[in-house]
C-alpha cells in the first residue's frame, strides 16, 4: 500500500483544532462584553440607579469550562451520535462478514481496528466517529450492505478507515462541541422568548405598579433573550462554516485514502455512484432519520437530497456544503484508475 502524507490535510486540521480553540473562549467573553455594555444600561433602566463597575470573568474559569466541555464531547461524542441514528455495535458473531472486512482493511492500513456498529436505516450510507484512533467507530447502515457488492463495500470500509489513519475523525468529532453549544443556548433563549409571548397572551389587566414591573420584567427579558440569540447564532455560523470547509477537503483525502488501501478507485467510484442514485429515491423521512446532525461525517452528503427542491433558497456561499459535488469526487476516482491501469 502506497500511503502519502496529505500535508494540505495537516495544515487545515491544525488551523481547525485552533479555532475550535479558540471560539468557545471568544464566545464566553462575547457575552461578557455584551452584559458590560447592554446589560449594565438594561439594570439601570430596570432598577432607576446607575450601575458602576464592569462584569469580570476569571480567564482561568472560562478555559476550565471549555476544557471540560471538550472532555464531555471527547469522551461522550460517540455514544451520543450513535444514539442519534439510532445504530448499535456489533460483533463478529453476530456480523462476521462486515467486522472481518474492516478487520482486514484496518491490517493493510496500519490502523487500529475500529468497532462497527450498525443503523437499521435503509438508506445507503456510512460514516466514522471517535475521538482518537484507537476508539473510533465505524458506522454503516443496512441499506449501504443491501446496495453495495463485495468490492464497492471494501472501498466504502476503506474510506472510512482512511478518515480514522489521517485522524480527521478526531478534529471533526471535536469540532461538534462550539455548534452543540451554541445550538443549546439560542434554543434557551428561543424557549425563554416563546415563555414571555405566553405569558403575555394569559395576563389580565394590571394596573398601577403590578403594570410597570411586568413590563420591565418582559423588556428585560425579551432585549436579554435576542441579545443571547444573535451571538449564539453568529458563534454558530462561524463554527458551522469551519467545520463544513474542513469537511469538503476530509472528504478527497480519504477517497485517496481509500484507493491507496484496496488498490481499486473504480470500486469507490462505483459505490459513490450507487449510494447517489439510492438516496436521491430515498424518502425525505428517511433521510431525516439518518442525519441527527452528522451530516458531515458521512460518506456521501445527506442535505442534498433532503433540500433539493429548495436548493435556491440556500446560499452555497453562506452555507458551504458538507461534501465535493459526488460527480467531481468519481470523476478524479475514475481518473486515479486509470492511471493506475
Amino acid at each position: 500500500m502506497e500511503w502519502e502524507t496529505d500535508r494540505g490535510l495537516t495544515v487545515r486540521m491544525g488551523v481547525a483544532l485552533a479555532l475550535v480553540s479558540v471560539l468557545p473562549v471568544a464566545f464566553v467573553y462575547a457575552f461578557v462584553f455584551a452584559f458590560n455594555t447592554i446589560g449594565l444600561d438594561l439594570l439601570a433602566w430596570a432598577t432607576d440607579r446607575p450601575w458602576n463597575g464592569r462584569f469580570y470573568v476569571n480567564p482561568l474559569a472560562v478555559l476550565a469550562a471549555v476544557a471540560v466541555g471538550f472532555a464531555a464531547q471527547f469522551f461522550l461524542g460517540t455514544s451520543v451520535a450513535l444514539r442519534s441514528v439510532g445504530a448499535r455495535r456489533v460483533d463478529r458473531e453476530s456480523h462476521p462478514d462486515l467486522v472481518g472486512r474492516v478487520d482486514r482493511l484496518a491490517q493493510v492500513a496500519g490502523t487500529p481496528t475500529p468497532a462497527v456498529a450498525v443503523s437499521r436505516s435503509s438508506v445507503p450510507n456510512a460514516f466514522t466517529v471517535g475521538a482518537r484512533p484507537s476508539e473510533a467507530t465505524v458506522v454503516v447502515t443496512e441499506g449501504l450492505l443491501d446496495a453495495l457488492g463485495d468490492d464497492e463495500l471494501d472501498a466504502v470500509l476503506a474510506h472510512e478507515i482512511a478518515h480514522v489513519k489521517n485522524r480527521d475523525v478526531a478534529v471533526m468529532s471535536l469540532s461538534y462541541f462550539l455548534p452543540s453549544l451554541t445550538y443549546l443556548v439560542a434554543m434557551a433563549a428561543y424557549v425563554v422568548l416563546k415563555g414571555v409571548f405566553y405569558v403575555l397572551g394569559g395576563m389580565d389587566d394590571v394596573d398601577g405598579d403590578g403594570a410597570k414591573a411586568v413590563v420591565v420584567a418582559i423588556v428585560v427579558l425579551v432585549v436579554s433573550a435576542l441579545v443571547t440569540l444573535t451571538i449564539s447564532v453568529m458563534f454558530w455560523l462561524a463554527s458551522y462554516l469551519l467545520f463544513r470547509v474542513l469537511s469538503q477537503y476530509r472528504e478527497h483525502a480519504a477517497d485517496r485514502g481509500a484507493a491507496a488501501i484496496t488498490g481499486d478507485p473504480a470500486a469507490l467510484a462505483s459505490a459513490l455512484q450507487t449510494v447517489d442514485d439510492e438516496m436521491s429515491d430515498a424518502p425525505d423521512r428517511d433521510l431525516r432519520e439518518i442525519d441527527g446532525g452528522l451530516e458531515a461525517l458521512y460518506v456521501a452528503p445527506v442535505d442534498t437530497y433532503q433540500f433539493d427542491a429548495d436548493r435556491d433558497l440556500l446560499s452555497s456561499d453562506l452555507f458551504p456544503a458538507t461534501h465535493p459535488p459526488t460527480e467531481e469526487r468519481i470523476e478524479r476516482l475514475r481518473e486515479l484508475a486509470g492511471e493506475r491501469a
